[in-house]
């Protein structure tokens, strides 16, 4: 290999990791895109998490809109959340099932329930994380528009915000309840 080539070699390596780091810094990782989107629901049959005799299933996500939405009581984000989606169960009409996944103490979650209030119309309790798997979750929170047929329409990474719900849920979910 020539003199030349051996000293550019290593600076045009340099520049296209740069490159790459450059490109990877500009992406939203909220943008992820989920494979599930456009497809059924994940089959799945968990306990509530107020009563372990009760169940939810993939059944009860047909029929109606639903926002299917994954949290835990330790998860800050879900916290900050928490209180747009109380504002959305009041004033949306929306099915707003919860999906608690991975929680370490289910005391906690119960309690942050109590505390601030309890936006879902079902709680799934998923203790080892394998029905989140199942839906591809990353992290908490995660939030999955569900069309009327069981279809996963959307996902929405990180927590909803007004500005979330505004611009980007609600006119998903006000399409889909127009939607005969």
């Amino acid at each position: 290999m020539p003199n030349s080539l051996r000293a550019i070699l290593p600076l045009a390596l340099f520049a296209a990791l740069v490159a790459l780091l450059f490109f990877g810094l500009g992406t939203d990782p909220r943008k992820v895109p989920s494979p599930l989107v456009g497809k059924s629901v994940p089959q799945f049959t968990l306990p509530t998490l107020q009563d372990p005799s009760r169940t939810v299933s993939d059944a009860d996500l047909r029929g109606q809109v639903s926002l299917v939405n994954v949290w835990f009581s330790s998860c800050v984000s879900c916290r900050a959340e928490h209180r747009q989606l109380m504002a959305i169960a009041k004033e949306s009409g929306v099915q707003i099932v919860g999906l608690n996944w991975k929680e370490a103490d289910k005391a906690d979650a119960l309690q942050m329930l109590r505390q601030f209030g309890n936006p879902y119309r079902l709680v799934a309790f998923d203790e080892d994380g394998r029905v989140g798997i199942d839906w591809g979750v990353y992290g908490a929170p995660e939030t999955f528009v569900v069309d009327r047929k069981g279809t996963i329409r959307y996902k929405q990474i990180g927590p909803i915000d007004q500005a979330v719900w505004e611009q980007t849920l609600r006119p998903i979910v006000d399409q889909l309840k127009a939607e005969s």
